[in-house]
């Protein structure tokens, strides 16, 4: 029997915060109750900036803030605001940023839009931000247009992506959906030449979520039989550095495009149920799409002593066969967003032509329209704003 993936025609709709939706939500809980679990802390408590004013109406309004979180310049840079649950992202103007030390600004050059930012909006996982009203957008690319004392690794002209992280712009300070942002130099990675800003928005979370999936979760090698359940945005991204890795590529998902799409990648075998390549002898099969019954069908088409990776978490509980597990002697493993080590992987690999996202440029005025349109679903390939 066929499991489906989406009722919307999505498989894998679900990166960075999304990914961690349901465990940081239940954690929330916990962590109210008075639970010591300090090594999460600082994705529930992020420093708060001093805003005077919360909500915005137009774009003649201003926000000042603390000297001590955020300089205060010209009032040039134009943003989309995200004010509350349930609204509408806001147009608005805010100071131009200033370095304090440690710190780089950055001109953005490409955003990408996530799924994440949806979940942020519709009160889903709202809570993970630092602040309201606060400046969505967490993967970002772009170039070094200031730095701070105590910078030694950037200079301005420095082509730079930012790996998406919950203490990072986009949750925990301002992010992409902006003309120019301040963060930490430490968050920032140099972008190689032969990397467009377009590609390298999507690789911050996205292509850098794929690479763990893959390489450092999957443990995928060279002549191995891999299936890729889910070929969305970060599943199509997933088969291209499986291949990459020399491996062969088995895909399942129930929308004909997406199968169209890997066919024509090069998989292996397509399919609408990952059991059908049960005789493939698969040695490790990722769930980029994770409802429950994907994983089950994981369980049951992995080969003895196979690996299974979970990374798609459209439902919060799954229930596979505890007897198949201990008989065939498996491996499941869980795959969050990824490091900036996987970041860089991604990017060496864009750099040599083996991967490539499957981007949808839009303009900065796009941006609310095109959220809109995510949270409908349906979409396939990457939103990415684009700014000169």
């Amino acid at each position: 029997m066929t499991a489906p993936l989406s009722a919307r025609g999505s498989s894998d709709e679900c990166d960075l915060a999304v990914q961690l939706a349901h465990g940081l939500v239940s954690f929330g809980e916990s962590f109210r109750r008075g639970h010591s679990l300090h090594k999460h802390r600082r994705l529930l408590v992020f420093e708060q900036l001093k805003v005077e004013k919360v909500v915005y109406t137009n774009v003649s309004d201003r926000v000042r803030v603390s000297p001590s979180t955020q300089a205060v310049g010209r009032v040039t840079v134009r943003a989309w605001q995200f004010t509350a649950v349930g609204e509408s992202l806001q147009m608005t103007t805010l100071p131009d940023p200033e370095p304090g030390p440690g710190e780089i600004v950055v001109a953005i050059k490409a955003s990408g839009l996530c799924h994440s930012d949806v979940s942020f909006m519709d009160g889903t996982i709202t809570a993970l931000l630092g602040h309201l009203p606060i400046v969505l957008g967490h993967e970002i690319a772009g170039e070094v247009t200031a730095v701070g004392s105590g910078v030694g690794d950037f200079t301005v002209g420095d082509r730079v992506g930012v790996p998406a992280v919950t203490d990072g712009p986009g949750t925990a300070i301002n992010g992409g959906f902006a003309e120019l942002v301040r963060l930490p130099a430490t968050l920032a990675v140099r972008i190689p030449d032969e990397v467009s800003y377009e590609q390298a928005a999507p690789a911050t979370d996205a292509g850098r979520t794929a690479y763990r999936a893959i390489h450092t979760a999957g443990h995928v090698t060279k002549d191995q039989n891999v299936g890729i359940i889910g070929f969305g945005g970060i599943g199509s991204l997933g088969a291209q550095i499986a291949l990459a890795a020399g491996a062969a590529i088995y895909v399942a998902d129930t929308n004909s495009a997406a199968l169209d799409a890997a066919r024509a990648l090069g998989a292996s075998g397509v399919a609408a149920d990952i059991r059908d390549f049960e005789a493939q002898n698969l040695d490790v099969i990722v769930d980029f799409a994770g409802f429950g019954t994907t994983t089950a069908s994981a369980i049951d088409a992995v080969r003895p002593s196979g690996r299974v990776v979970q990374i798609g978490l459209a439902v919060e509980m799954a229930t596979i066969s505890a007897q198949k597990m201990v008989l065939k002697d498996l491996t499941y493993v869980g795959a969050s967003n990824g490091e900036q080590h996987e970041f860089v992987g991604a990017l060496n690999l864009l750099a040599d032509g083996m991967i490539r996202a499957d981007t949808i440029p839009i303009t900065f005025d796009q941006i609310p329209d095109s959220l809109r349109r995510l949270q409908e679903g349906g979409v396939r390939g990457r939103f990415v704003v684009l700014l000169e």
